[in-house]
């Protein structure tokens, strides 16, 4: 018999052995005596309801925590999807024309994959991790457009090991190529400010984008960035949106750490 099932029993040991004295009391004292008993059985029931009330609030709980997890785990499987088939699709053309710059292509891609299979799943990795798979992005991008693109990431971190939720910070990246770089001819720009301290982080992006093209379902990328957000960093986060009618997008995010 484990420790667990005794003390689970305990309450209910309290309560029978009342009830047994309240029934039997001329074997077990006197009847002026009767209102402690009435009182310890009184105390053994709330007892018995004080930790009935708790395993109630712990399951919710748990289940709660576990619905949240489970919501981070489809939102993270939603990450991506549109670049790695790019990515293959360029691969397939590039393997004869160009074998050793498909092989550098591969191994960029394996590791980002890597990545997110792996790294993405747990619920924190250190922010050099995040900022290596950025860079990864970045070089992939630049190895498969046939067309000139500046790309500028600034980077001033006080502390590589602060922790991040994985794959959040290229939400945004991915937003400002998918919707920017590969829908402009030429002239494409993509401007990244990353700065954190031990309490906060800030991430900054502005890429521009042609102002007559429709975009199809823009929101998609930066629904999921929300809804993480939210599910994480909850109050602790501003994220802010804007657009010019130069065709200039920005995407501001601040996180409290």
């Amino acid at each position: 018999m484990n420790k667990q099932f005794l003390k689970r029993l305990v309450p209910y040991f309290f309560i029978v052995i009342t009830l047994i004295i309240v029934v039997f009391n001329d074997f077990f004292g006197k009847e002026e005596d009767y209102h402690i008993y009435i009182l310890l059985f009184f105390i053994s029931m709330m007892v018995w309801m004080i930790r009935w009330l708790v395993i109630q609030i712990k399951y919710i709980l748990r289940l709660k925590k576990d619905k949240t997890q489970a919501e981070l785990m489809h939102l993270k499987s939603q990450v991506n999807p549109h670049f790695f088939f790019n990515t293959l699709n360029n691969l397939y053309g590039l393997v004869e024309l160009n074998p050793a710059k498909a092989q550098q292509l591969i191994l960029k891609l394996s590791d980002m994959m890597r990545y997110s299979i792996y790294e993405g799943q747990k619920d924190w990795v250190s922010l050099a991790d995040e900022i290596t798979y950025l860079e990864n992005y970045m070089d992939l991008h630049k190895m498969r457009y046939h067309k000139t693109i500046d790309i500028r990431f600034e980077v001033d971190v006080e502390d590589p090991t602060i922790k991040i939720m994985p794959l959040l910070l290229i939400i945004m990246v991915e937003n400002a190529f998918k919707h920017g770089v590969e829908r402009l001819r030429k002239g494409a720009f993509v401007y990244i400010r990353l700065n954190a301290t031990l309490k906060h982080i800030d991430f900054e992006i502005e890429n521009n984008f042609d102002a007559d093209e429709q975009i199809d379902n823009p929101g998609i990328g930066l629904n999921n960035l929300k809804k993480r957000l939210e599910l994480v960093y909850f109050k602790k986060h501003e994220l802010e949106i804007s657009s010019t009618s130069a065709a200039i997008y920005k995407i501001s995010l601040k996180l409290t750490l």
